[in-house]
C-alpha cells in the first residue's frame, strides 16, 4: 500500500489498536519519525500520523526535540 492510496478514516482508525503495539515495539529500539515508522510498519505517512496523534494524546508516546531539518520529530515511547 502506498500513500497515494487512501482509506475511509473510519478503517484507519480501527486498525490503531493493531498498530499500537507494533508501534510501541518499534520504538522500543529507537526514537523515530513518522516515516521511518510508515516505511517499517508498511504502511502509508497519514496512517501512521493518525495512529501517533492517538498514542500521544493518550500518553503512550512522545515527540523528542526540535524537528529535523525536513520538519519530522522524533517520537518514543513515553516513560
Amino acid at each position: 500500500m502506498n500513500d497515494q492510496t487512501l482509506r475511509d478514516k473510519r478503517e484507519i482508525f480501527r486498525d490503531e489498536m493493531f498498530m499500537k503495539d507494533s508501534i510501541i515495539a518499534l520504538l522500543k529500539n529507537k526514537a523515530m519519525t513518522i516515516p521511518e515508522l510508515a516505511s517499517s510498519l508498511g504502511r502509508p505517512s497519514n496512517e501512521v500520523l493518525a495512529w501517533l496523534a492517538a498514542m500521544q494524546r493518550f500518553g503512550l508516546v512522545e515527540a523528542q526535540g526540535k524537528a529535523n531539518e525536513e520538519g519530522y520529530f522524533l517520537y518514543a515511547n513515553k516513560g
